[in-house]
């Protein structure tokens, strides 16, 4: 598809957040040329279960398509692809949805991805120690699927288990709304339900955890006909799904993604010739992929199995085909960096300054920090503040869900603060000294620290993953956060690698289209796809003349969760 007088073509890219769903309209060169959102809604009736409805989740999805097809010749577009988060979705054998909550409301018939109910379930599952574990770093999180099912085994079984007929993952729903094909991608089976791409379900490890009632009827249930991602999903777009959508019927639909998983294609097949960076000439291999928005995911890639203790995978072609994936990961690091802004007493300070000067909170932050910082770096605002950031237990590469986030200073403590009563049930920091003052500096300062936290994060995720044997020299950020150029440079300057940004920025929704793209036939490969419908924006070098710096915050960053664990042991002691 090179040359430059043919038709040009199109494909829907559709990405369903934690919040909104997202979609663009994508031309073979990767060039965004509409885009639409729409919030979706969210339900939390009690902590730590968190719920959506797939069917108001479909209805965004045809506001969005219809939204960015307006004025296009429908004739031109090729393909749709779809990625979300990892989801569950219950629907009963006639594809009705199902309750997953106590007040038996059968619209609210999703548990999210960041759903924690299911923290016992998930602990006697890692107690069997089955083998399958070794594919997800050696110990399943409680975001993953099997103990969510579990979960509903042993408290919804009238209401929800009995009845249920389908469990999907919320990427999977969406292409069988979209085909009524409810074959399943191989990137959701193999990173969330334990499934192997090379041997398929393992029948000893459900019947070994109490789920043996999957395995009848050939895993109908949960999914016995697998595809990778980009196939294309039986006759396409049906009649009816068309009419919601604004599409064509009969246009290729893909085989889906997990939404990180988009977004590690969108980027990591960039042609970055010319730009100085060490991953020129060398393989895919030595590129990460950071996808971060409400969470952060690290997508390496490898040609064989690398085992990373805490780190997910190895996962064969659940990504890019033909390559192993490990999924590195932190849990709410957008949500955290909200919680740690709006929870300050400077907050409404804040919001006013920032709206007055028409900006958003971040983009005036960042500016207050440039003025506060007079001739340091900005990065050395925080040498007195350091923050643990698993405020809601960490995912990689420690994979301890019962972790708390930690604030320390070398300031007196004032058990009278704000941020650390904040009303948000999501977290609960654990604050060893905070300052008195609560000004509009300390805010920024304490969200500059929280940032630099996030980005140590990674750097202790990397690390894990080279010292099982990636080798690692490129960062390629994409979602949210990465348009947030201080975030950006805390990463290139905490991990000392630079740091790739798309030309565009949507990259999930690139990534979503290029599944499309695939479907569609127009070109031979994912890999294809990818490279020529992705391209470099910008990078973003390391400062390396504060490596020292960074270096002995990042001691600091170590030592706060060795003494968090210190705490606990002594607490839980005689």
């Amino acid at each position: 598809m090179s040359g430059g007088d043919e038709p040009r073509s199109y494909y829907v890219g559709m990405d369903v957040g934690t919040g909104s769903v997202r979609a663009a309209l994508v031309d073979q060169r990767g060039t965004l040329l509409a885009f639409a959102d729409q919030p979706i809604n969210q339900w939390e009736p009690q902590f730590n279960h968190h719920e959506q409805s797939s069917e108001d989740i479909w209805a965004a999805c045809c506001v969005v398509s219809k939204k960015v097809v307006q004025g296009v010749n429908l004739h031109q577009i090729r393909g749709l692809g779809f990625d979300a988060t990892c989801s569950l979705v219950v629907l009963d054998k006639q594809f009705r949805p199902l309750p997953v909550n106590r007040e038996g409301d059968s619209h609210r018939n999703i548990i999210m991805w960041l759903d924690h109910r299911a923290v016992s379930q998930v602990h006697r599952i890692n107690q069997t120690k089955h083998s399958v574990l070794q594919y997800v770093g050696g110990v399943m999180s409680v975001e993953m699927q099997a103990p969510k099912l579990l979960w509903l085994k042993e408290n919804l079984r009238e209401t929800c288990w009995d009845k249920a007929g389908h469990f999907f993952d919320l990427p999977d729903f969406l292409s069988w709304k979209a085909t009524g094909v409810t074959a399943r991608s191989l990137c959701s089976l193999v990173c969330k339900w334990t499934y192997s791409a090379e041997k398929g379900w393992d029948d000893s490890f459900w019947k070994m955890v109490g789920l043996e009632d999957l395995v009848t009827d050939n895993y109908s249930k949960i999914g016995n006909q697998v595809l990778p991602p980009g196939a294309s999903l039986g006759s396409g777009l049906t009649p009816e799904a068309a009419k919601d959508l604004g599409l064509p019927p009969g246009i290729a639909v893909a085989a889906s993604l997990i939404d990180a998983h988009a977004g590690g294609l969108g980027v990591i097949g960039a042609d970055v010739k010319g730009h100085g960076l060490a991953c020129e000439g060398q393989p895919v291999t030595s590129r990460l992929a950071v996808i971060c928005g409400t969470s952060s995911c690290h997508m390496g890639i490898s040609k064989n199995p690398i085992f990373v203790p805490g780190v997910w995978g190895p996962y064969f072609s659940a990504m890019v085909p033909g390559f192993w994936l490990n999924e590195g990961g932190q849990s709410v690091t957008g949500k955290l960096i909200d919680h740690m802004v709006q929870g300050h007493a400077a907050f409404p300070e804040l919001q006013a300054k920032a709206k007055a000067r028409r900006q958003s909170v971040y983009a005036y932050l960042n500016s207050h920090l440039d003025l506060i910082k007079k001739a340091q770096p900005v990065g050395f605002l925080t040498v007195d503040l350091h923050v643990w950031p698993d405020f809601h237990g960490n995912r990689s590469p420690l994979a301890d869900l019962t972790l708390k986030g930690m604030r320390t200073s070398g300031h007196p403590c004032s058990s009278a603060s704000p941020t650390a009563h904040s009303p948000n049930s999501f977290f609960s920091p654990w604050v060893t000294g905070l300052k008195l003052s609560q000004d509009l500096d300390d805010l920024a300062i304490l969200y500059l620290a929280t940032v630099q936290a996030i980005a140590f994060g990674t750097r202790l995720i990397i690390e894990a993953m080279e010292s099982a044997g990636h080798s690692i020299s490129t960062l390629f950020l994409c979602g949210g956060l990465s348009k947030n150029p201080l975030f950006v440079q805390m990463h290139a300057d905490i991990t000392g690698m630079p740091v790739v940004l798309s030309q565009e920025v949507e990259s999930v929704l690139v990534g979503a289209a290029v599944l499309g793209a695939c479907a569609s036939g127009d070109f031979a490969s994912v890999q294809e796809a990818m490279a020529k419908m992705s391209r470099v924006g910008k990078v973003v070098f390391p400062r390396h003349e504060d490596k020292r710096y960074y270096d002995k915050k990042y001691q600091v960053f170590l030592k706060l969760v060795e003494h968090q664990k210190e705490y606990a042991a002594i607490m839980k002691g005689d």
